[in-house]
């Protein structure tokens, strides 16, 4: 290969790392305040609706979550703070991904051991089931089918 056939994969491949670098690069400042503002309010279920999240509602008090998560946002507070206050002013229900420890635990993790439970029970009873013996009429079960058999056709 001629450097002068090399010379395009060789720029590609910077523009390539450049790229990935400044994607993966934690940059706080590339993110605007209502990006930051939406994101979190995705995170937070409305108080008043409940089935919907914060960045979904249109319910007053939606609204003003909203206006209150750019203020803290602006005033430079982080996601983790902020998100700490609205637990600590309405409980974890506002979060609408439990947290990954205490009773978030639980949340999460209840339905993965009732079904790791239910499937080990089921593969457990399958195998109970396939090692017992096939039971076979006996001469008084066929005579009694043949008997009812009789009576039905008549």
């Amino acid at each position: 290969m001629s450097a002068r056939g090399g010379l395009p994969w060789v720029l590609l491949a910077a523009v390539v790392i450049v790229a990935i670098a400044w994607a993966a690069w934690p940059d706080d400042a590339r993110v605007s305040v209502a990006a930051r503002a939406h994101d979190l309010a995705a995170e937070l279920r409305c108080p008043d609706c409940e089935a919907l999240s914060v960045a979904e509602s249109s319910t007053p008090t939606a609204r003003a979550i909203r206006r209150d998560l750019k203020r803290r946002i602006a005033a430079g507070q982080s996601d983790a703070q902020i998100r700490q206050a609205y637990v600590d002013a309405y409980d974890e229900t506002i979060l609408l991904e439990p947290e990954g420890s205490g009773l978030g635990v639980l949340v999460w993790g209840l339905p993965v051991v009732v079904l790791v439970l239910g499937a080990g029970g089921l593969a457990f009873a399958l195998r109970r089931w396939k090692r017992e013996p096939r039971l076979h009429a006996t001469d008084a079960d066929e005579q009694l089918v043949a008997k009812t058999r009789e009576v039905d056709e008549r």
